[in-house]
């Protein structure tokens, strides 16, 4: 198997400014899934534990000269370190940026070039997989090698395939909450008050947010706010209501569904700000399996959605908390 492209200054700024330093929140390692037309970064899709995120990237977004061939249909994976990535992305750019990256004179010889390669590491009579960076300036080069876990064989590639197809399906209603900061800033109190969060979505565009212990009750409600999928109009008597009852009767509609998760994988999901999205979008899948949050990000000085790149997490709900 063989994987080499070259990374764009515009994929440089999205994984080393952006994308990394927010997937490293969600767990220190993740599958990096490379196809004829993706990277995708998976995070506890195969084990079932913990939050799952799912960041990926077409091609163009990231690379040129993009290459790859092996015997999985083109399709090569591996699990890697995302802090040693990061800091081993951040020390070839050094060199890189000293010679002005794929701007200066003579191009040719500063590109940042990634590819897998097998290595004989010191005191070892057994070769190992790495994730290479190299580039070149006028007297030297520099190499950074990433180590990489031996990559998936066939079975585990179509189970890690069937496994992203599965998350990929998103709930019937989505409701978007706009400001991202206000929302981390109540995640903060909330944190330090208890360990599991009620979360409950309704048609009408209400996101209502609640933890309780025995000494205190501390909630959150955004109302109105932008609903994608499937709609209801609430009834004219609900804004008299308070947000526990409007939320109840909602439920007791089927128009709203409530789940609870973990305060700690809530407040993880809050850190892919550090992606920079637009926005955000937060669901509950059927039979409240998930709560999903979808971040949008825009092509830059426009509205419209950059399809290259997509985000979202998938956190697990308390075993028995779904309610339709």
């Amino acid at each position: 198997m063989k994987f080499k492209a070259f990374l764009t200054d515009h994929g440089v700024n999205l994984l080393e400014k952006r994308f990394l330093p927010a997937l490293d929140k969600m767990g220190k390692t993740c599958h990096l899934y490379l196809t004829r037309d993706h990277a995708i970064f998976l995070h506890n899709l195969l084990n079932g534990d913990g939050i799952q995120s799912i960041a990926q990237f077409q091609k163009e977004a990231l690379f040129e000269d993009y290459r790859i061939s092996s015997q999985n249909d083109d399709r090569i994976a591996f699990t890697i370190d995302l802090s040693l990535l990061h800091r081993a992305l951040r020390s070839i750019l050094t060199i890189y940026t000293e010679f002005g990256g794929s701007h200066s004179g003579d191009s040719a010889l500063n590109r940042l070039q990634i590819k897998l390669v097998k290595k004989l590491p010191p005191h070892s009579s057994q070769p190992m997989p790495f994730l290479t960076f190299e580039t070149k300036g006028y007297k030297s080069a520099v190499i950074q090698d990433v180590p990489i876990s031996k990559p998936l064989s066939r079975s585990d590639v179509l189970e890690l395939q069937s496994a992203l197809d599965m998350a990929q399906d998103l709930p019937q209603t989505l409701v978007q909450v706009p400001d991202m900061n206000q929302l981390q800033s109540f995640v903060d109190r909330m944190k330090h008050v208890g360990d599991v969060l009620n979360v409950s979505i309704t048609k009408y565009g209400d996101l209502h947010l609640q933890i309780s212990t025995s000494l205190i009750t501390l909630g959150a409600e955004f109302r109105k706010l932008k609903v994608v999928g499937e709609q209801a109009r609430a009834s004219p008597g609900d804004d008299n209501l308070t947000a526990q009852t409007r939320t109840r009767r909602a439920i007791d509609k089927g128009n709203a569904m409530s789940v609870q998760v973990s305060v700690k994988h809530f407040f993880k999901s809050i850190q892919c700000h550090l992606a920079k999205p637009d926005c955000a979008f937060y669901g509950i899948a059927q039979q409240g399996s998930c709560l999903t949050v979808v971040f949008q990000f825009f092509v830059p000085g426009t509205r419209q959605t950059d399809k290259s790149i997509s985000l979202h997490c998938r956190l697990p709900v308390l075993v028995d908390s779904g309610t339709n």
